[in-house]
């Protein structure tokens, strides 16, 4: 029988699980809080990339100040460090040790991917090493990997990299990360830019609750897919007692907290404008109560993800800044056509970025462009 079948409770529907997620996610109202406790509630933020943090948080907070958010990052307090479906994300110091320890399974599961370009190598031991050079001076991979290879020659340079990578938490250290002064990638160790490892791993249950206020309500797979473990079912079936069951429109079974917040399907949502990968759109298995399936092959370049804005709730098409000294434009591409309140509402997001702490203080323009399948084509 299928998890469809055997779901029971009530059926939210695709516009009810969408004002519930905006809600958790901040994006329905901005909100008073400092960075560090936006990061932390938001179970960290993607961060492949320099900007999206600050944009990320720009969409969700009141009076955002990247310059705060850069202090953070100075002071150790907010750190980037690989966690999450192997990607790097800024973490308050307390949450990067202790996700980290709870990811450290599919991080050591992925070396899997590589295990013929790392025959003989010993993985403790490449963690051994890579801690003592890291920790001696800040390096970046080209360096890491080179030094790695005069121990194990024969091992496969991305692969050793990997093994770096997945066996020893690492940060990026700054001055890469901070607003408009941003370096090299270069990597220390977690626990030696902290100064600190009094942090244990974050137990499974705690952090289902912890994802439940911040992306839920969500299922299993959706657990799965934001963390990247798995045989997670347990761990829901434990908690189950103490949870609120629904179902979506297609009969999968949905958990959630009892005092959890789920506004009405009709409540408004403002326009937002979310960066590249941002994790509203990467943490669920089933992304269909942000968007149509068909819009997600619009929203990617491969790997590179374009920034997305949200209208009514739902991603309706990318958007883009461009910047240099003297000017800024920011290009909306939809995916439909945009009623005349909807452009308003995107130009006064534009308008808050580019005005605001976000902006560089040039004049700058507003345009628009029109989505026909993959073709992009000015308006």
């Amino acid at each position: 029988m299928t998890a469809a079948k055997k779901a029971h409770g009530p059926v939210l529907t695709t516009r009810a699980l969408n004002r519930a997620s905006l809600d958790r996610q901040l994006l329905l109202r901005r909100h008073p809080m400092k960075p560090a406790d936006a990061v932390a509630h938001l179970l960290g933020l993607q961060a492949q990339n320099v900007k999206p943090p600050y944009y990320a948080l720009a969409a969700r907070l009141a009076d955002f100040a990247p310059e705060e958010y850069s202090r953070l990052m100075e002071d150790r307090e907010l750190v980037r460090i690989v966690t999450m479906r192997s990607t790097i994300h800024a973490h308050t110091a307390d949450d990067a040790l202790a996700l980290r320890g709870l990811v450290q399974p599919a991080r050591t599961r992925e070396l899997g991917q590589f295990r013929k370009g790392l025959v003989g190598v010993d993985l403790d031991e490449v963690a051994v090493r890579a801690k003592e050079l890291v920790d001696a001076e800040p390096r970046t991979l080209k360096q890491l990997r080179e030094e790695l290879l005069k121990v194990w020659p024969e091992a496969d340079p991305q692969a050793i990299g990997v093994a770096a990578r997945c066996m020893l938490p690492q940060v990026q250290v700054t001055p890469r990360g901070l607003w408009r002064r941003s370096g090299q990638v270069a990597l220390t160790s977690l626990v030696h830019w902290l100064g600190r490892d009094d942090m244990p791993p974050a137990t499974p249950d705690a952090t289902v609750l912890r994802y439940l206020a911040a992306f839920g309500p969500a299922s299993v797979k959706d657990f799965q897919t934001w963390c990247g473990l798995t045989r997670m079912r347990e761990v829901f079936e434990r908690l189950r007692p103490g949870l609120l069951t629904f179902r979506d429109e297609k009969g999968v079974e949905l958990f959630d907290l009892p005092d959890a917040p789920r506004p009405d399907e009709d409540t408004p949502a403002p326009a937002r404008l979310l960066p590249e990968y941002d994790n509203l759109l990467l943490s669920h298995a089933d992304r269909s109560r942000f968007g149509p399936s068909e819009y997600k092959g619009r929203t990617w370049d491969g790997n590179y993800a374009y920034s997305i804005f949200m209208v009514d709730g739902f991603h309706a098409g990318v958007w883009k800044l461009t910047e240099d000294k003297d000017a800024a434009t920011v290009t909306f591409e939809a995916f439909g056509k945009l009623t005349k309140a909807q452009r308003a509402e995107l130009e006064s997001e534009a308008a808050r970025l580019l005005e605001g702490p976000m902006g560089t203080g040039v004049p700058y323009d507003i345009r628009y462009a029109q989505v026909v399948g993959t073709q992009r084509t000015g308006a």
